[in-house]
């Protein structure tokens, strides 16, 4: 019974927020608990929700000030040369920029943090999607993508899981892993190029100069259209023109409207261009710090948000200024974050996601014993989207490995083959990065989610064929 219901509490949260009839942070919040209530478990729906903040509060702190504190470097400037190269590359190319997105995506996810990743790559490429009015699920479509096969590092999470909970070494898992996940990185630059040349059928090609003039000119005639009118329509014109408020057709030199070339004005008041190899230096060893493990990544950013600040802006109204700026995307990350927590404290206290695994791993027919490796990959496609990586790596991987070696299969196979659903997992509603995504490039969780799934599952496909073909698996 338990087993069923889990399946149908996840499929109804999932056709809610792709229908639109909930927004992800009611459906997060309302669907585990009517149905907690459903299995008669009502009266510990308190302890369960409790235990669910408990274990995802450390995570909720990283998000938020690892929001301020990448929100105040790119206010300062320091990616400002790193947006002005990727746009000097893409012009105004669909193609070379949805490439590009998925390029900067994989090599910012180096750090092995998902919500860094994001955070970069949109603040990076949201100005261009939206002045070529592209398809933004695109862009978070691909960095996700991207990012998820990328995550297989060592340092990012899954492999050490793997390797911890089947006592192996994280290298015997990796190393020979990296010619599969090269090719599902070249899996996620041809669907880039496809994509973009989707994209650029769509609208075409033209120079960023063009782009700009035809904004300029656009803006310029509707000032004069309304010229004619009251004193009203005729400030309300301006202000389009010029950058205030207005319905979107902001002038390209605007610093105030998340439309505009944020990275590129030159003239915004926050940038600290004698502070740059300061801002840089402190970066990198953030960074250094989370590859190594020196302390707590919420401890690390907490730190690095707070020294930021207080360098960058030392007088205090200046701080508020820049809190303030990046509250909105703050409370949205961090209280989507909260209310997940509520699903996986449901899911993992009734006993939901126990019995869904031991479902699924029964369900397993004898005569497909020798091929757990296959099995185990397949398995980790939706196991890994419907379940915490914890959950997953430390409750299903170990049973599939007694399976495997039941049946001659070696355990070092079945942890390689475990990691190959990662691309699907980084969309995952369970996985707090990819609200810092869909966030900041302003998109629905539920178009996100239609989009992605497709195109992950076939990378993630394209790994653990691979893994096959080469022998690894």
């Amino acid at each position: 019974m338990l087993t069923i219901l889990g399946f149908v509490m996840i499929a109804t949260f999932l056709v809610l927020i792709m229908m639109k009839k909930m927004s992800p942070i009611a459906a997060l919040v309302l669907i585990p608990a009517l149905f907690c209530v459903f299995v008669g478990k009502g009266a510990h729906l308190g302890d369960y929700v409790l235990e669910g903040v408990g274990n995802l509060a450390p995570t909720a702190a990283m998000l938020m000030f690892a929001i301020v504190y990448f929100g105040v470097m790119i206010d300062v400037g320091l990616f400002d040369p790193i947006v002005r190269g990727i746009l000097r590359f893409c012009k105004a190319d669909p193609v070379r920029i949805v490439v590009g997105t998925a390029v900067l995506a994989a090599i910012v996810s180096l750090d092995g943090d998902g919500s860094t990743t994001f955070m970069i790559t949109v603040s990076a490429m949201y100005p261009l999607y939206k002045r070529l009015k592209m398809s933004l699920v695109v862009m978070t479509g691909v960095a996700a993508t991207a990012n998820g096969v990328m995550n297989t590092l060592p340092w990012g999470g899954p492999t050490a899981r793997a390797a911890t909970a089947l006592k192996v070494d994280a290298a015997d898992i990796f190393v020979p892993m990296i010619p599969a996940l090269a090719m599902g990185l070249v899996a996620v630059f041809l669907l880039a190029y496809a994509l973009g040349l989707r994209e650029r059928k769509r609208l075409g090609i033209l120079s960023l100069d063009e782009v700009l003039e035809k904004e300029t000119e656009t803006a310029d005639e509707t000032v004069l259209v309304g010229a004619g009118g009251d004193g009203d329509s005729r400030t309300s014109l301006t202000k389009k023109a010029t950058g205030g408020a207005g319905d979107g057709t902001d002038a390209p030199d605007s610093d105030t409207d998340d439309d505009g070339f944020l990275g590129l004005d030159p003239d915004r008041p926050t940038l600290r261009p004698k502070l740059y190899w300061f801002n840089a230096a402190l970066t990198v060893l953030l960074l250094t710090a989370m590859i190594m493990e020196w302390l707590p990544i919420p401890v690390l950013f907490l730190l690095g948000a707070a020294l930021a600040l207080t360098v960058n802006f030392p007088h205090m109204p200046d701080q508020k200024a820049r809190i303030g700026a990046h509250a909105e995307n703050v409370l949205n990350v961090t209280g989507m974050v909260f209310a997940a927590a509520v699903f996986t404290g449901v899911l993992q206290g009734t006993g939901m996601v126990d019995h869904m695994a031991d479902w699924l791993v029964d369900a397993i027919p004898e005569g497909m014993g020798p091929q757990m490796g296959l099995v185990t990959g397949l398995l980790s496609i939706p196991l890994t989207y419907f379940m915490s990586n914890d959950g997953f790596y430390f409750g299903v991987l170990p049973v599939l490995a007694e399976a495997g070696q039941a049946h001659g299969v070696g355990t070092l196979e079945i942890a390689r083959a475990s990691i190959a659903g990662q691309a699907l997992h980084m969309s995952s509603p369970l996985v707090p990065a990819v609200y810092v995504l869909v966030g900041m490039a302003k998109v629905e969780f539920g178009d996100h989610t239609k989009f992605t799934v497709k195109w992950a599952v076939l990378t993630s496909l394209v790994v653990l064929g691979s893994g096959i073909l080469f022998g690894i698996i």
